[in-house]
């Protein structure tokens, strides 16, 4: 994420009121003791959002966060559950009578409607995604009982959960038109089934598992896309279910799955061509990159679908 605020280019003497400040507008009202004294504070924050999720990645010096009772009570906020992911170092998060230590690849959700302690005395290295509460329609006490809990390696979902949230937090991508209303849902839900799975609500968790199935199913076909056995029965298994309950899924979200892996692998291969590869590849050099093993077939289908031969697509990009 692009940094929005470096106090390597604010007076020491305003960096503290900076940075309460940005802080306060962005994400929540907060007090912030800093460790080390002003001339030798850092602070780097990124800013973004996903519809009505707020994004805030900081890297700093050592600090000390407080949400005081008087914050918490205060009416003008909509409450808010955040999610804190520690990308390197530790750190702690006291609230409601519990705390936990986090290390890399964990994190914790804490509630802004109460009072809570976030340490970081290494510094700060931290993903920090904000939830308005309504959206996660949680019981009180699920959400206090799962509340700073290191989640994090020990739970295969908390896993896939972590990696979700660090990529969605750094790329910019991901916050802008289109995609960053595609990610809403798939994000609210994906946070509600770490959370009720781990209360141990089965009934709750089960929905949104099955609601971020056709998300998982495409974003495992994307990052295999040039594998040339990427098959049903392989994405299937990757996700433990059977092959019929696979195309229901993606059929739910009108997707047949031979169609999209055909249009995603001629995309892929269109962009090469078009790119500096398409100088240096043969035709059916760049099929075969992308899984298309037959180049007669290739030329065919791309043909097809961009109205041209993929010769005399490269030929356009590429004049001789």
């Amino acid at each position: 994420m692009s940094p929005v605020l470096d106090t390597a280019f604010v007076p020491p003497a305003d960096r503290e009121e900076v940075v309460r400040h940005a802080v306060w507008e962005s994400v929540v009202a907060v007090d912030i003791d800093h460790g080390p004294p002003a001339e030798e504070m850092s602070v780097r924050i990124g800013l973004g959002a996903a519809g009505p999720l707020r994004i805030c990645s900081a890297r700093a010096t050592a600090v000390t966060i407080h949400r005081t009772s008087r914050q918490a009570r205060r009416d003008d906020e909509e409450p808010a559950v955040f999610l804190g992911l520690q990308v390197s170092g530790t750190s702690l998060v006291v609230q409601n009578g519990r705390e936990c230590v986090l290390r890399p690849g964990e994190f914790a959700v804490y509630e802004s409607v109460a009072p809570y302690t976030l340490l970081f005395d290494e510094g700060v290295d931290h993903h920090f995604l904000r939830f308005p509460r309504s959206a996660l329609a949680l019981p009180d006490r699920l959400l206090r009982e799962t509340g700073a809990l290191a989640l994090g390696p020990g739970d295969p979902l908390a896993r896939l959960a972590f990696d979700y949230f660090a990529r969605l937090a750094s790329d910019d991508a991901l916050h802008e038109g289109a995609y960053a209303e595609a990610v809403v849902e798939p994000s609210v839900e994906l946070l509600r089934a770490v959370l009720t799975s781990r209360h141990g609500d089965t009934d709750r968790a089960r929905a949104p598992m099955e609601a971020t199935l056709s998300l998982r199913i495409t974003r495992y076909i994307r990052a295999h896309l040039a594998d040339r056995d990427l098959s049903a029965a392989r994405i299937a298994a990757a996700h433990g279910i059977s092959v019929r309950h696979l195309y229901a899924v993606l059929a739910r979200s009108g997707i047949s799955l031979g169609d999209h892996v055909r249009a995603l692998r001629l995309a892929e291969c269109r962009r090469d061509l078009a790119g500096p590869p398409g100088r240096l590849r043969t035709i059916g050099a760049t099929g075969r990159r992308w899984g298309f093993t037959d180049a007669t077939h290739f030329s065919k289908v791309f043909k097809r679908a961009y109205g041209m031969s993929p010769r005399a697509w490269r030929d356009l990009n590429h004049p001789r």
